[in-house]
């Protein structure tokens, strides 16, 4: 019969003793990373992170639904314009957009709904990984829904200026007069609220994976902005955050949509004002390499 003699004892409880600090100090610096991360980045938001990547499909394989093998392809049909009226009409559609705003003094004033129904189409025309399409457009029109969504927000964007931003963000911002107040959100008509889905559910409830789905629906606002501004609306871009998870509970989203955009819609106030920015010049936002001669 083996007998532990008090060396081996001894030995045997330092050995216990050093694993269990070594575990716990792992944690903790795990912790510790974790938070200077959340620190070093204040805007990411800790309900948009999603575990649906691709190794971890694989390894659960029979939880996920495989995509179609084929897909009939059919001709492409394409409108070829003239040189100079392609110069026009991409002059004139820059004219359009360089006019669009970030305006947060919105109107009561009602739109057509038709409106907003065509430019969610149009933003739903986005390109997407593998054509998954991984796009909700909560629009929220009621008075009460538009209040609670604001008091959510108010209430968590007073916590970010105070303590999560920091005041490096904070300063940065104050050139934009912004603070937790969020007035428009009571005002604009319409609230169009993008979730992006972390993943897809097929016919037979199996989940479909989501390849690139947060630039897919970034892809699609940029797209839904560019709507609003040609239907004659304005909106401003917010990305309120640690707000995901209580306004998706709020309107009955399910878990794997994840609130990645908020746009109030509507007309400009009459005493709107913006502030007087310009923006980059050609030269500094586009490269252009010409071809080597011999």
């Amino acid at each position: 019969m083996f007998l532990l003699t008090p060396v081996l004892v001894a030995l045997v409880s330092i050995l216990m003793v050093w694993i269990f600090k070594n575990s716990d100090g792992g944690t903790e610096r795990r912790k510790g990373e974790a938070r200077a991360q959340a620190e070093a980045c204040p805007w990411v938001d800790e309900d948009l992170k999603d575990c649906t990547d691709v190794h971890q499909v694989e390894e659960d394989a029979n939880g996920w639904q495989e995509s179609e093998e084929d897909v009939e392809h059919i001709p492409f049909s394409h409108t070829r314009y003239p040189e100079r009226e392609m110069v026009r009409r991409s002059q004139e559609y820059y004219e359009l957009l360089s006019k669009r705003r970030s305006v947060r003094f919105i109107s009561n004033e009602q739109v057509p709904m038709e409106v907003i129904d065509n430019v969610i189409k149009a933003a739903g025309t986005a390109p997407s990984g593998a054509h998954t399409e991984p796009w909700t457009f909560v629009v929220v029109k009621d008075p009460d829904t538009k209040h609670q969504i604001r008091e959510i927000i108010e209430e968590e964007e007073e916590i970010n200026y105070l303590k999560r931003m920091g005041p490096r963000w904070v300063t940065d911002l104050r050139k934009f007069r912004t603070n937790w107040i969020k007035e428009y959100l009571d005002t604009a008509p319409v609230l169009i609220l993008v979730f992006k889905q972390v993943h897809g559910f097929a016919a037979n409830g199996k989940k479909k994976i989501h390849y690139y789905n947060e630039i897919s629906v970034s892809i699609a606002c940029g797209i839904l902005l560019a709507a609003l501004q040609n239907a004659g609306l304005v909106t401003v871009t917010t990305t309120p955050l640690n707000c995901g998870s209580r306004l998706r509970v709020l309107l009955g989203r399910p878990a794997n949509e994840k609130l990645l955009m908020l746009l109030p819609v509507g007309y400009p106030s009459e005493d709107a004002t913006v502030p007087d920015l310009t923006r980059k010049p050609l030269d500094q936002i586009m490269l252009f390499y010409f071809l080597k001669t011999s």
